[in-house]
């Protein structure tokens, strides 16, 4: 399959993820430094509010919710980045469309 048509399945949340360095401190199954996207997902399932929180989460860091390492802001991030990675997490972190 030509490269292209594999970048084009990729979601664009995961795809601003590895841009950005989330994948250095989180993967998509299982905990590194920080929870994993799908423990994310799993947490903030049926919360309507919960793009907004993570949103903000990532712009401005945070520490406490997953344990005591914090989590370093994200400011330089546009908001649209931010929020394509916040509703790929809140998907289940899928590798393709």
């Amino acid at each position: 399959m030509p490269a292209s048509a594999l970048a084009a399945d990729t979601p664009r949340g995961l795809v601003v993820a590895r841009g950005n360095a989330c994948m250095g401190c989180h993967a998509v199954d299982r905990k590194l430094v920080g929870p994993s996207f799908q423990q994310i997902a799993s947490r903030y399932k049926g919360d309507p509010l919960a793009t907004t929180k993570l949103v903000k989460k990532v712009k401005d860091g945070g520490s406490g919710v997953w344990g005591a390492i914090p989590m370093p802001s994200h400011p330089s991030m546009s908001d649209a980045d931010v929020r394509s990675v916040v509703e790929w997490v809140l998907a289940g972190a899928p590798s393709s469309k």
